[in-house]
């Protein structure tokens, strides 16, 4: 006996299938009352199997009722969903596909879906929030650039980079150049010596050298206009969603503390507390894959081959999997090169590799999905047999 529950945004169309034949078919809310009739229908069966399909947020709340109430269930993957269904949808709706995911349930015998410990969904919702406020500033930096070059474009040159919280704490300060050119050499060392981290002799520095840009800047607006209200307003927005990053990670490593892949992430060279957290994050229980080859396909780094005659076309990723595990995972593998120095890898090693058998034939791209195909092997047997990263065992490895 199977449900096929098809999940829409505010209702869920509910077909019950009994050896092949439809015995009920019926309609809840994504509510209370809804999941209530619907737990009532499930009471009439012993061991019902559950088939629906995951649709974001919307089926969130029907997978988080199904696990409070004990009952184990089949959630599909969209793609694999439609795969599966395509054939059987000559006139789709939602009666239909709520009665078509529970058909193929007694030809296809789909497995149950692996129920992860709660603290990995508030991992991957605390990830996601961490992504949306890297965005938000990414788009705040990009409006202080534009707003600078109207009231102080030479003071992006006046740190390595144009960014970071002392170049933030200067702009709110000095937003245009005049605020700079009319003060003296020692009220503008004072000044910049109250700001947070900055030593004398590095106030006198900065001074000097914000006076030497400002002399040769010349502003399109006033201190008055509305260009200097939005510098200010940028840099204080960018120190806040700077802070609020960190606080989001320093929670995520709370929720994470007891988790012993915590530990066994932050041993590989390069990871780091923010990664680590972040990638359980987006992983989630790597023991739920049954290999590695599935991790990849999770993250979308599986090759895809097309051969036909005598084509045969270069491989690509899928780029099917998660978006957000992909770009923490190649910053990882910079993270790895940058820290080779002092803490070696066999990852690393494999980069160094490839990059002298390469000689300028294959894109840094291709090595670096190499080396993450290698990173997620090292993730997973270390995980799945509770072990620390352990350089001198993992160099033979990969020779």
């Amino acid at each position: 006996m199977v449900f096929g529950i098809d999940v829409s945004k505010a209702t869920s169309t509910v077909a019950v299938v009994v050896n092949k034949n439809k015995v009920a078919g019926f309609e809840v809310q994504n509510n209370r009352s809804g999941f209530d009739k619907l737990l009532k229908s499930l009471a009439n069966f012993q061991k019902p199997e559950i088939v629906f399909e995951a649709t974001g947020l919307y089926s969130r709340r029907l997978r988080v009722f199904l696990d409070d109430y004990g009952y184990r269930y089949t959630q599909l993957n969209p793609l694999a969903s439609k795969k599966q269904l395509d054939r059987l949808r000559p006139n789709k709706s939602d009666k239909n596909d709520a009665f078509n995911l529970a058909e193929t349930q007694f030809q296809i015998s789909r497995a149950l879906t692996y129920v992860q410990a709660p603290v990995y969904q508030s991992l991957l919702d605390w990830s996601r929030f961490y992504d949306q406020v890297t965005v938000d500033a990414v788009k705040d930096k990009n409006r202080l650039h534009k707003a600078l070059q109207c009231t102080f474009p030479e003071v992006e040159n006046l740190l390595n980079a144009p960014t970071g919280h002392l170049y933030w704490h200067l702009l709110r300060q000095f937003p245009i150049s005049s605020t700079v050119t009319k003060l003296s050499s020692t009220q503008l060392s004072n000044t910049i010596e109250k700001l947070p981290h900055v030593s004398h002799q590095r106030s006198i520095e900065l001074a000097n050298r914000l006076s030497q840009l400002a002399s040769e800047s010349y502003p399109c607006v006033g201190e008055k206009s509305a260009m200097v209200e939005e510098v200010c307003y940028l840099a204080t927005e960018l120190l806040r969603l700077d802070t609020q990053k960190t606080e989001i990670i320093n929670k995520m490593a709370i929720l994470a503390q007891n988790l012993p892949e915590l530990d066994i992430l932050e041993s590989i060279p390069g990871i780091s507390i923010n990664t680590a957290v972040r990638l359980i994050g987006e992983l989630g229980d790597v023991r739920r894959f049954k290999s590695a080859n599935k991790l990849n396909a999770f993250e979308g780094i599986d090759l895809r081959h097309f051969e036909s005659g005598e084509f045969v076309a270069v491989d690509h990723i899928s780029k099917r999997g998660n978006p957000y595990a992909r770009k923490i995972l190649f910053r990882t593998i910079l993270n790895i090169m940058t820290s080779s120095r002092t803490k070696p890898s066999h990852i690393n090693d494999y980069i160094v590799r490839k990059k002298k058998q390469s000689s300028g034939k294959s894109s840094f791209k291709k090595i670096a999905i190499g080396a993450i195909h290698h990173l997620n092997r090292t993730m997973y047997h270390l995980i799945t047999t509770n072990q620390k990263y352990d350089y001198p065992r993992a160099q033979p490895k990969l020779r």
